[in-house]
């Protein structure tokens, strides 16, 4: 069957089954669960009203736990098994994990990027949509900022692997040093710990796009009577921008901090294309794809604790996200 007509077929089932449960549900809700006849009507009215909203969450709702839920809680019950998934061993991969020199590297190199990336992109782009605010040209330098958004991760990584490359003729890097009387190219990401640092990079080159068109807008929602009062009262420019701006905003900025936060403990891409999380640059979705094709159990244990360390992150994102919608 052609592709095309599978698509077609396949856009009618899902939209037409959709239609047809919902119509055909409130049909039995209405008319045999509940039906408006009877001694008291107004009774099985209130009591269909109801149910009804939960009629409408339950595919939503069915989905999440096929797709979310029962892939967690079989993920933690794999994780409890040895490799071949035949010896029920407990908290053994676990405890394994924790003596692994490698997976606390894995840990140590996460928090590295947990410190910079969110703290980095969130900065530049604050201070970009500040900037380009202020610039008749600022749409455009806004377009080319968020550009790096619209690449891929593993395209991102190509492209600083050339930059990084330790050759002058290809590296950019490594031109710039030659032009300044480098005595010889070196190796970026070959450098133990600064490795990291020039990996995060190319997360912060990404993300400042996005950071600088949420906080641009909420700049932009700033009351503009605050401002005037600011520089009527004779509050220099960086008084009304830390002191007036941020402050009105700082709601804005914590999801920002928060958003970029969770990509930053998902992140796999970057490294396993850079480096393949050699060279001491392991984190842990790519310590975790190391693990994927030899040894499942291992793997899922690290899928855990990944998700342990999301889960506090992504509840505190809500919470913020809930107080801006206030």
């Amino acid at each position: 069957m052609s592709p095309v007509v599978q698509g077609i077929i396949t856009i009618f089932v899902g939209v037409g089954g959709c239609v047809a449960y919902f119509y055909l549900s409130n049909i039995v809700l209405d008319k045999v669960i509940f039906p408006a006849r009877g001694p008291n009507p107004g009774r099985n009215i209130n009591r269909a009203n109801m149910v009804r909203p939960w009629l409408f969450l339950f595919p939503a709702m069915f989905a999440l736990g096929l797709y979310l839920a029962y892939p967690v809680v079989g993920s933690f019950i794999r994780s409890l098994y040895n490799r071949a998934g035949t010896e029920f061993i407990w908290f053994g991969n676990y405890i394994d994990l924790m003596a692994e020199p490698t997976f606390r590297q894995a840990v140590f190199n996460n928090f590295l990027w947990l410190l910079f990336v969110p703290a980095a992109a969130t900065f530049f782009g604050l201070l970009a949509a500040q900037l380009t605010d202020r610039l008749s040209w600022g749409n455009i330098a806004k377009s080319l900022i968020f550009m790096p958004m619209a690449i891929s991760f593993v395209g991102a990584a190509l492209i600083w692997k050339f930059v990084y490359a330790n050759n002058a003729d290809i590296g950019l890097l490594n031109a710039i040093r030659d032009a300044l009387g480098a005595e010889r190219p070196i190796d970026v990401v070959q450098i133990p710990f600064w490795n990291n640092f020039f990996l995060m990079f190319i997360l912060v080159w990404i993300q400042t796009g996005f950071a600088m068109v949420i906080l641009s807008a909420a700049l932009r929602g700033i009351p503009e009577e605050t401002i005037e009062a600011a520089i009527i009262d004779g509050a220099s420019p960086f008084q009304v921008f830390f002191r007036i701006k941020v402050p009105q905003i700082m709601g804005t900025i914590v999801v920002v901090w928060t958003t970029i936060t969770i990509l930053v403990l998902k992140v796999f891409d970057i490294v396993y294309t850079m480096t393949g999380g050699n060279f001491g640059t392991h984190i842990l979705p790519s310590y975790m794809m190391s693990f994927m094709f030899r040894d499942d159990g291992r793997a899922t244990a690290v899928a855990f604790v990944i998700m342990i360390i999301v889960t506090p992150v992504m509840v505190w994102n809500i919470i913020q996200a809930r107080k801006e919608m206030r």
